[in-house]
């Protein structure tokens, strides 16, 4: 979610009608940290049910991107295993010969098998393991039957003895196939391959002729910038081997429910990772046209919602080349709540200078010339960064620059830059 604020900052004069002083070139190191961040201290982990799709959170320092999964170490599928049962139990065999009594013609030979207790219940012992006696004979490891003792009428004759059969050993080899175990989360969001994908083309976006003076009129503006950044970003992300996927826009006004949190019109607008939407704020992009009368404010209201929306579509771009997911993952085991601050100022600066790719682009064509280039260069560098997660105003302007001028992802690489230029 992007939590800055492209308007003015509390205590300044309203957007200036002349051009602000020329590009110095990238920061001097981080501005000065005014301490620790308002509002509670980090809790530790999320705490929730399991992981049920991508949960996800907005990002605006608060939450951890698309949720994180569950992982359950507990007993095997069934219970525990019994253990094993020793089996005992002294066999014995008793065979009574056959007398040979007068009137009576034959030799009767009666077997018994009898366990050890004398229980003659089994009649017919197996050699399985199993914990209860089976009625059919089972394998032997040569692969014939087991013999089992019958009652018989007649004696039994003891076979010759022959020669044991060669066996053949087959010494079975297995081998396990190699896998691919895919790039970490450090090369998805460091080495992703979105940074080769080349330079950005103009698409010959125009502004909408709507102004935003309206709810109608602001949606027409959103709806314009939809098929823009669609119709721009999608040679890139199908080069970084992605499948580019047009995001869903909701406006909102008052308070809306998302699967990403409840937020009121008094916040920024959003990105919901976990439903591919982008949430605008109809109060803030139709209150700040009307504001003011002066026709530069206007102008300033208008590249205003311009970068917001590019912002939050910048987002988008990193859910689908799963950038948002490795951050998500990488905050999470993040040690200490500075760490994490670090991380979300890598993705939220990402998310401006990939804003300003597309601005950069096709700044000629929308434009972004005169007046309008006034206001825009005014409002990158004027951000406000109250809870330290997005960047300090000095460090928003240098990686917007950046979009704006090298127009490719590869100059939006904040997961490699240094500290000092992350602050």
């Amino acid at each position: 979610m992007s939590g800055n604020q492209w308007g003015p900052p509390p205590g300044q004069q309203y957007p200036p009608q002349q051009p602000p002083a020329p590009w110095q070139g990238p920061p001097q190191g981080p501005p000065p940290y005014q301490g620790p961040p308002q509002g509670p201290p980090y809790q530790g982990p999320p705490q929730g049910p399991p992981y049920q799709g991508p949960p996800g959170q907005p990002f605006h320092g608060q939450g951890f991107g698309p949720g994180q999964p569950q992982f359950g170490w507990g007993a095997p599928p069934g219970g525990p295993r019994p253990p094993k049962k020793s089996r005992g139990g002294l066999i014995a065999l008793f065979v009574i010969l056959g007398v040979v009594i007068v009137g009576v013609v034959g030799l009767q030979i009666a077997s018994h098998v009898l366990k050890h207790n004398g229980d003659p219940s089994y009649a017919e012992p197996t050699t399985t393991s199993s914990y209860s006696p089976t009625p059919e004979p089972s394998t032997e490891p040569s692969g014939q039957p087991s013999t089992t003792i019958q009652p018989t009428t007649r004696p039994t004759v003891r076979p010759t003895t022959q020669a044991p059969r060669p066996t053949t050993s087959r010494q079975t080899t297995t081998s396990t196939p190699k896998t691919n175990p895919g790039p970490t989360d450090s090369d998805l969001v460091a080495r992703n391959k979105l940074y080769k994908a080349g330079a950005m083309k103009s698409v010959n976006c125009k502004e909408s002729k709507s102004r935003q003076s309206t709810a109608a009129g602001a949606r027409a503006n959103y709806k314009n910038l939809l098929g823009c950044l669609n119709k721009a970003w999608s040679p890139l992300i199908a080069k970084a081997g992605s499948k580019n996927r047009s995001p869903s826009v909701l406006t909102f006004s008052g308070t809306v429910e998302s699967p990403c949190g409840s937020h009121s019109d008094t916040g920024p607008p959003f990105y919901c990772g976990t439903n591919d939407t982008i949430y605008m704020n109809l109060t803030q992009d139709v209150g700040n046209y009307n504001k003011y009368s002066q026709s530069y404010s206007k102008v300033w209201a208008r590249m205003w919602m311009l970068h917001q929306f590019a912002h939050e579509y910048g987002h988008h771009v990193q859910s689908m080349t799963g950038m948002l997911a490795a951050y998500s993952r990488i905050r999470y085991e993040r040690a200490t709540y500075a760490q994490e601050l670090q991380d979300s100022r890598r993705l939220e600066l990402q998310a401006s200078c990939f804003s300003d790719i597309f601005i950069g682009a096709n700044r000629r064509s929308y434009p972004v010339t005169g007046q309008s280039l006034v206001q825009w260069r005014w409002l990158i560098a004027n951000t406000i960064d109250p809870a330290h997660d997005h960047g300090a105003p000095a460090i928003h302007n240098y990686w917007a620059l950046r979009g704006w001028n090298g127009r490719n992802p590869n100059a939006c690489n904040t997961w490699t830059a240094s500290a000092a230029n992350t602050q």
